[in-house]
């Protein structure tokens, strides 16, 4: 990836079924991409990941609840570990599979100010003491999450990294050294970021890895123009070169033909002015179409935008396609990508139901089915 820092290591975000694209699919591909690491969020996800890349490390991010150390082991996958009763059940699986002493690869989180997950600064000691020349678990990596990279300033962290430098000198100090400093997503990736996070890195006699997520599936969320300073060169390099991999389209079910006063969908909150044109899908909230989009958003129908009327249904929506000729059952309507000279893309839809296009993304329904183009 041409915005790392030199010999920065990848590893590819695959966790909610690669942002709802598809493990399936994407593991693979970013696996002959060249990716070594991949990142899911738990024990399940990893099990998934390793029946379709039997080679690829993967981590499992969200930690390892108890009676999941076996399989872990099993299926040699590397957990992220932050709290006692992560190394207790790790211990306990490694002394029943008889697994020697520091062999067993783990990445310790460090909280530097997020309050999510992680080890906090106050009980990093007792953390660290855990490992002990006798104990299974080796310290592979250490990693924090940079929660505020997108704001441009950088003060939020600056702040996080100079409490992650007081970290890894008490690891130091414990006489710890781990392979990678596992720092920065999407967002540190390209605001430039990767550099500094390598310089830490080797200040420290480790390697740097970065874990990119949403820019590997060819989205970056759009600058924020409140913020005082200007978009950085390589935010703006990356917009352009990016392309978003997933569309998501649908089908015409049926059309029908309606008089002005027609009630169209549940509870009557569209009601027609005029005759019009209506098409029915078969796509609904289950399948991750927003309910909040009803009445309020349009999709692509014969290159043209086509308000949804009234609210969308579990299994249905309805558009208003008076006006757009060729329409038959059977016809594309685009939910999200391109058609003609339109697009609508994930922060479209982000905009219009209040919210991010990750979950624009991971909601799509498990039963809208994925192909490989």
């Amino acid at each position: 990836m041409s915005l790392a820092a030199p010999h920065a290591e990848l590893l590819a975000i695959v966790k909610a079924d690669a942002y709802g694209h598809s493990l399936a699919l994407c593991a693979p591909a970013v696996v002959r991409a060249g990716a070594r690491w991949l990142g899911v969020t738990s024990v399940e996800e990893g099990l998934s990941a390793r029946a379709r890349c039997p080679q690829a490390r993967i981590l499992v991010i969200g930690g390892v609840f108890p009676g999941q150390g076996a399989d872990l082991l099993r299926h040699n996958l590397t957990p992220v570990v932050w709290e006692h009763v992560q190394f207790d059940e790790l211990e306990t699986a490694a002394h029943a599979a008889c697994v020697p002493a520091a062999s067993l690869a783990v990445q310790l989180e460090i909280d530097t100010g997020m309050s999510r997950q992680g080890a906090s600064p106050h009980a990093l000691p007792q953390i660290l003491a855990r490992f002990t020349p006798a104990s299974p678990l080796r310290l592979e990596a250490v990693m924090t999450h940079l929660f505020a990279a997108d704001e441009a300033d950088g003060v939020v962290t600056a702040d996080q990294l100079a409490r992650l430098d007081q970290a890894l000198s008490l690891a130091a100090s414990a006489g710890l050294y781990a392979d990678w400093l596992n720092v920065g997503g999407s967002a540190a990736l390209l605001a430039g970021l990767a550099s500094p996070i390598a310089a830490l890195a080797a200040r420290h006699g480790m390697r740097a890895m970065i874990r990119p997520g949403l820019a590997l599936y060819g989205l970056i969320p759009p600058y924020d123009p409140s913020f005082d300073t200007p978009e950085p060169p390589t935010l703006a390099a990356a917009r352009n070169a990016l392309r978003p991999v997933l569309a998501w389209k649908t089908r015409v079910a049926s059309l029908r033909s309606v008089p002005a006063g027609a009630v169209v969908g549940y509870n009557g909150t569209f009601v027609a002015t005029e005759p019009l044109r209506l098409a029915l899908l078969p796509a609904g909230y289950a399948d991750g179409l927003d309910r909040r989009l009803g009445n309020r958003f349009s999709l692509l129908a014969g290159g043209q935008r086509a308000p949804l009327a009234g609210r969308v249904s579990m299994d249905q929506a309805v558009l208003d396609v008076t006006g757009i000729p060729g329409l038959e059952p059977g016809s594309e309507v685009v939910i999200l990508g391109s058609q003609g000279d339109q697009t609508l893309t994930a922060f479209d839809h982000a905009e219009a139901s209040g919210t991010i296009p990750w979950e624009v993304f991971t909601r799509i329904g498990s039963r809208v089915p994925r192909f490989a183009v």
